[in-house]
């Protein structure tokens, strides 16, 4: 079956649009009518018109377009592609960690279930982060949830002081200081720039720390022919199609190992085409949730 064309003239019947992240199989990329990072695609769920969404990146994702779109049908791919990093931050066990700490304004990265964010005052992305950490008053306690290297990260950047979770990427979260160190002895002359959601003593050495997006866009801008990129292999497929004259390299483990994110990968052109034509894997969520929810992911967009 040509899944393309099929997905086409389905997507014209249920008048639907795909969304897909950077971190997806190329061929997904490719058919995406928006392609991008977590804060654009947000960003696109809250402005489309379409009656049908399918969600081609992990459950989160898929439940955040559900939130800003509660009237819309809303679909993901594969109900298995979760996030590592959401997962490290049950709901229950955040819940007693605010209880703890009854005096602090929370902020979430995006990457979270619905149920922490609707304990949240407000939702962030590697991309606003900064800017939305920089809206609360100086006497404002603060938590920063659940990613803490990119927590740490913040409180570097911004010296704000932010209670942090502990929680973490485990992709992101597998590279070291170590593996940089090989790739730079091999190649020198690369420019080194890293995801946020990377360990502390790896970003240390980036060039240049930044989103999905900013990443692609700094390498797109920099005269540099070689660039070295510590985050998910993905990136690649965007990386190559704008910038073909340049030698990019995911950093990769010392024994030579790439680390994918298994669940991203899960989505693929057959199960797509699924969604469309069967309707499988509708996100149902809980209206009070979704409502609760809603209003600081509301207040992130308000404020990129």
């Amino acid at each position: 079956m040509d899944f393309v064309k099929e997905i086409e003239v389905l997507k014209k019947e249920k008048k639907a649009v795909i969304l897909a992240h950077y971190y997806t199989l190329p061929e997904v990329q490719e058919i995406a009518d928006c392609l991008g990072d977590s804060l654009a695609l947000a960003q696109y769920a809250e402005k489309t018109d379409a009656e049908t969404i399918v969600f081609a990146g992990v459950h989160f994702m898929a439940e955040t377009a559900k939130i800003l779109n509660p009237e819309k049908r809303v679909f993901i791919p594969d109900m298995g592609s979760r996030c590592s990093l959401a997962d490290t931050c049950p709901a229950k066990e955040f819940a007693e960690f605010l209880k703890e700490n009854p005096d602090h304004k929370v902020i979430s990265y995006i990457n979270c279930s619905a149920e922490v964010k609707a304990m949240s005052d407000v939702i962030c992305t590697s991309g606003n982060a900064e800017r939305i950490v920089g809206s609360f008053g100086e006497g404002d306690k603060l938590i920063f949830a659940p990613d803490e290297n990119l927590g740490s990260f913040l409180v570097k950047k911004t010296g704000r002081q932010m209670l942090l979770w502990n929680g973490g990427c485990h992709v992101h979260f597998k590279l070291d200081e170590e593996d940089y160190k090989e790739a730079a002895k091999a190649y020198p002359e690369a420019v080194f720039i890293a995801h946020p959601e990377c360990r502390e003593s790896l970003l240390k050495h980036a060039a240049f720390v930044g989103s999905t997006t900013a990443l692609i866009k700094y390498v797109e801008n920099n005269d540099a022919p070689m660039f070295i990129v510590a985050t998910e292999e993905g990136i690649m497929h965007e990386l190559s199609r704008r910038c073909p004259s340049k030698k990019i390299m995911i950093l990769k483990k010392r024994e030579r190992k790439v680390y994918n994110c298994a669940y991203m990968k899960l989505n693929n052109l057959q199960k797509i085409h699924a969604c469309l034509k069967d309707e499988v894997n509708e996100i149902i969520m809980d209206r009070e949730i979704m409502e609760k929810a809603r209003k600081p992911i509301m207040r992130m967009l308000s404020l990129s």
